[in-house]
């Protein structure tokens, strides 16, 4: 805004010297014009300076980063990472794969904690899942080449030292998503640094198929490279036996999409809708106990199903409960958050459906207590049998009864049981199958209900666009929380709740509503009940009609168990034995 004769005396006063055909530039160009005549002898040395003197040594804070993220707080291993010794064992951490130009293999990028590792290295890679109790996820492999990255660019070093951060040839093969890389004579006892954490969520589902059939191996291919690309994305393949992929949005989608078709399969893809992920969950407790006997008949459970106390499933699946806690930490821990008394704090049996939570799975927000008294089950037996009870809840709740979603914020209580004395009527082809179908039918006995994603929305649009933004969001079942001027910009700020099964095509209305004004943002925030009983058989679905918000928990259970390729309702005998199922006639005669 200034005038050509103010502006020069003004750049005179910082030393820079500008024509007058320079100064009637209009102003964006004048302002490039001018930041470049500043910074041109004076840039490249002022941030290297800056860096020099002010930026932290990557190995300073060695120490606070291995503490966070290595699951083996002690060692030679460990000390070595923590002080960042170049002459101690290799140990990387590969946070991503980056895909070659030709899109046919990967690269590791990652960090050098402690040890030097250089081309021809022979290295172990050890998964995600590998445990010094499990090794079984580890590959041997040999390091092809070393590069450090600057930019789009990367440039081949003989070798690199702690502190670097390292683009590794010939190991994105035998990684997934993450990994650790050590060397592979050393016997010093090794861990895994942990997966990172994400606040977003993988909730929105894309099925996926080749236009021609006899392309569906280069299909897959291409999909077991988009897992390996996309940090939160995972492909699957469901029981109907359709491809899956699962990302966090439609932008997310799209993007995996393109790469599919252009990059790494080079085939053409139909995309069915895009749905979304629910998960199953429970409002009441059990109404009566449930039982279930093996096909042996030798060995009998009972379990109740009820709601886990709030703030439980999400402290779980952020990780503050660790698999790896005695029974006296777990215990402590839910004393004094949640004010469990201690027998029940200390009787956790598990966490489901995973041992811990991940990024890629539906984590671990349920709970198996043990609640059988030694007076009456012999503790003994019941132990022998825990690992098989383990697996059989942990599968439950990885796959639901009404509609083969994750089971989310539920707590299993084994009231009872009867083992067999002999090893060999307990095995787990005998237990397991039996746990799972005993927490099916305590949970659908404790009013199951359906839960929905719920995605936070920040719209940003000018003061006269606020009210149209209104109706866009209320026909979408979204709920406004805040409207507000954002400060130091001409913009307003509605930050908003939308379900994301509602959300698909949400930012083409709100442009169009808005004449292009309005922008908007959305994540993952939380997970809701949906309203409405699943399970209602009275409720008439009509299609192409928009149901009612009482009906909408039974229509997504409905049409997403047809879609799975599954009856359409739930078939209580299945999940029931006979005696159970005579014991609910003998108690409720009229049904």
């Amino acid at each position: 805004g200034e005038e050509p004769a103010t502006l020069k005396e003004a750049l005179l006063e910082v030393g820079v010297k500008m024509s007058k055909e320079d100064l009637a530039l209009d102003p964006r160009p004048l302002l490039k014009c001018a930041c470049r005549r500043f910074f041109r002898d004076r840039a490249a040395p002022s941030f290297v300076d800056l860096l020099s003197q002010w930026g932290p040594c990557p190995l300073d804070r060695n120490s606070t980063k291995v503490k966070q993220h290595y699951a083996l707080l002690q060692g030679p291993r460990f000390d070595a990472m923590c002080l960042g010794d170049a002459n101690g064992p290799l140990c990387v951490h590969v946070v991503k794969l980056l895909s070659t130009p030709d899109a046919k293999d990967f690269v590791a990028y990652g960090r050098v904690y402690s040890g030097r590792i250089k081309a021809g290295n022979r290295v172990r890679v050890l998964g995600e899942a590998y445990s010094p109790e499990d090794p079984e996820d580890q590959r041997p492999c040999i390091v092809q080449g070393v590069g450090i990255c600057h930019g789009r660019h990367v440039t081949e070093v003989l070798e690199a030292g702690p502190g670097n951060c390292v683009v590794l040839e010939g190991v994105g093969a035998h990684v997934a998503k993450t990994a650790t890389v050590v060397d592979d004579a050393s016997d010093d006892p090794c861990a895994i640094f942990e997966p990172p954490r994400f606040d977003d969520q993988a909730i929105v589902k894309l099925a996926v198929e080749p236009l021609n059939p006899a392309e569906l191996p280069k299909m897959t291919e291409g999909l077991r490279k988009i897992s390996k690309s996309y940090p939160l994305a995972r492909t699957k393949v469901e029981e109907s036996g359709e491809h899956v992929v699962v990302g966090t949005g439609e932008l997310y989608l799209d993007c995996a999409m393109h790469d599919l078709r252009e990059m790494y399969s080079s085939v053409e893809i139909k995309v069915a809708d895009p749905v979304v992920a629910f998960c199953e969950t429970v409002v009441e407790t059990s109404s009566l106990k449930c039982f279930s006997e093996t096909p042996n008949k030798r060995n009998k459970l009972t379990m109740i199903a009820e709601p886990l106390d709030d703030g439980v499933a999400d402290d779980l699946e952020r990780g503050d409960v660790r698999a790896d806690w005695t029974k006296k930490q777990v215990g402590a821990h839910f004393r004094a958050k949640y004010d469990w008394d201690l027998l029940a704090a200390r009787s956790i049996w598990a966490f489901g459906p995973d041992t811990v939570s991940t990024q890629s799975g539906a984590g671990c927000s349920n709970v198996l207590l043990d609640d059988t008294l030694p007076s009456e089950v012999d503790k003994k037996l019941l132990n022998a049998a825990r690992e098989s009870i383990v697996q059989g809840f942990q599968w439950g709740c990885r796959e639901g009864p009404l509609c083969d979603e994750p089971i989310r914020n539920v707590k299993f209580k084994i009231l009872d049981a009867a083992i067999a004395d002999q090893a060999l009527h307990r095995g787990g082809g005998q237990v397991i199958p039996t746990a799972r179908r005993v927490c099916y039918s305590a949970f659908l006995m404790a009013a199951p209900r359906l839960m929905e994603p719920i995605l936070s929305v920040d719209v940003q649009c000018p003061a006269d666009c606020v009210q149209a933004v209104y109706p866009v969001l209320a026909r979408r079942r979204g709920h406004i929380v805040q409207d507000a001027p954002k400060p130091g910009a001409p913009f307003y700020t509605v930050k908003a709740f939308l379900p994301a099964v509602d959300s698909f095509g949400f930012e083409t209305d709100l442009r169009a509503f808005t004449q292009g004004q309005a922008m908007c943002s959305s994540r993952f925030d939380h997970w809701a009940v949906c309203p409405g009983d699943p399970l209602d058989r009275s409720i008439i679905l009509h299609p192409l009609e928009p149901s009612p918000p009482p009906h909408l928990a039974r229509e997504f259970m409905v049409k997403t168990r047809r879609r799975k390729g599954l009856s359409e309702d739930v078939s209580i005998a299945k999940f029931f034995d006979d005696p159970m199922l005579r014991q609910i006639a003998e108690e409720n005669p009229i049904s």
